[in-house]
């Protein structure tokens, strides 16, 4: 069965080339082409001959066909549609984004709805795209109960395994150990160790290191969050999803670069040796920390696998965090804030993200602001006391330790849909993971 996108302004064109009683139809119901209208066109039989599906103003076809796995009939269907081979590769992938249910715990009506894949579209890359946001979504998705830090350690060997990568996780006590004291710091509350997660993968070409905020509960410890605010806490693991979504796709692409994944994997529990607001902490890297609010943990772990991850002098550093209410009070859910050492990294990202559709806002790395995370008693707080620029004090705390000499990003991101829209249900999503596998692709495949 056909589905043909129109556009608003192509309607009058393609109403005059349908047969007339199709046509009639569609005005008769008051089709325009808007984005997000249906239409069913009967044949002659009584059966249904064509779907028609607004398509807007027609310059992005990735969402045009994402309501429609759960609106159409079962059946079979195939687009007719004079895309170029992008397009179709990319409403393609919006049908299977929509396709997409969250069904662990309820079961969800599959309606049978299937579309074939459109002769020019690039089906690996549809499915390699997929089957990775499909991962952050389910990863996200999860309660806290079912996905501790062993749960998400066990999502990353999996992953491993399945792309012969190597994992190797450092559990607990051991943590202190190998040094990677402020992980340790802000999981140990909890009845379920911390760890870190290191993920490597390929043999050659440049690094490229992805480090994700593993935080599978934020009760906000001693500074504890009010209920309103604690309730969602179980997506405060979303950084830790995209990292692993991401190293999915590239791994799955087999891009020729030397990749690892550093995730910090801990729990922001309550209990008697949980962290103290005004303790100090030492970090990997050598500084002290000052923690004027426990709530403010995940710059905490993040720091650590930070500081970790220059080691290698990757050619590429992206992290990736559920970080602070401040980033989504300037950008609201759906722009993730990107802030970077590199003018011209910023702006490539920023290329990639128009380019797919997939989008982010960058904010400053303003050092005028660093004197705003001093200490009286330790290299730095954790927090500053003022009640501006969140979003910016948190990042400039990450930029402390990153090496100056490594290329880096970081990423500020709600990793939840508020409300459903075409390809993007309700729930966990993932931001910037499309237009960063195309900057890698681009510069290292």
């Amino acid at each position: 069965m056909p589905i043909q996108p129109v556009a608003k302004l192509e309607l009058d064109r393609k109403l005059a080339k349908l047969p007339p009683r199709q046509a009639r139809w569609l005005k008769a119901a008051g089709f325009t082409g808007a984005e997000g209208q249906v239409q069913l066109a009967p044949g002659e039989n009584g059966g249904i001959e064509r779907v028609f599906v607004g398509a807007g103003d027609g310059k992005e076809p990735l969402w045009v066909l994402g309501d429609l796995p759960s609106r159409l009939p079962g059946g079979r269907y195939r687009l007719d549609a004079g895309y170029d081979g992008r397009q179709a590769t990319r409403a393609a992938l919006g049908w299977a984004l929509g396709a997409y249910a969250f069904a662990r715990y309820k079961k969800r009506e599959n309606k049978g709805a299937t579309l074939d894949v459109p002769a020019k579209a690039d089906r690996s890359a549809v499915e390699r795209a997929a089957e990775a946001i499909y991962l952050v979504r389910d990863l996200i998705n999860t309660p806290a109960a079912d996905l501790g830090p062993g749960e998400l350690a066990e999502a990353a060997q999996k992953l491993a395994r399945q792309h012969g990568a190597q994992c190797r996780v450092i559990v607990g006590n051991a943590l202190l150990k190998q040094n990677f004291p402020m992980v340790h710091a802000v999981g140990k509350a909890s009845a379920r160790a911390p760890r870190l997660i290191d993920l490597a993968w390929g043999a050659r070409g440049p690094r490229v290191t992805l480090v994700g905020k593993g935080v599978c509960f934020d009760s906000g410890g001693l500074d504890l969050k009010p209920s309103a605010g604690m309730k969602m806490m179980k997506k405060d693991m979303g950084g830790a999803a995209h990292a692993l979504g991401l190293a999915a796709m590239i791994m799955a692409a087999k891009l020729k670069v030397r990749l690892r994944v550093l995730v910090p994997a801990v729990e922001n529990m309550v209990s008697g040796n949980a962290m103290r607001p005004l303790d100090v902490l030492k970090s990997r890297k050598g500084l002290t920390v000052e923690v004027g609010n426990t709530d403010a943990e995940g710059r905490l772990v993040l720091a650590d696998a930070l500081t970790e991850a220059c080691r290698d002098k990757p050619a590429l550093l992206l992290d990736f965090a559920t970080l602070t209410g401040a980033a989504r009070v300037a950008l609201g859910p759906e722009l993730p804030a990107l802030f970077a050492n590199r003018d011209g990294l910023a702006r490539e990202i920023e290329r990639f993200a128009a380019a797919e559709s997939d989008p982010c806002w960058r904010l400053p790395l303003w050092r005028g602001y660093k004197s705003g995370l001093d200490s009286r008693v330790a290299d730095l707080n954790n927090i500053s006391e003022s009640g501006f620029a969140g979003a910016i004090y948190a990042a400039l705390f990450l930029q402390a330790f990153v090496d100056d000499a490594v290329p880096w990003a970081h990423f500020d991101l709600f990793a939840w849909n508020n409300k459903t829209k075409p390809g993007r249900p309700e729930g966990g999503e993932a931001m910037m993971l499309r237009a960063l596998y195309a900057l890698i692709a681009h510069r290292f495949g």
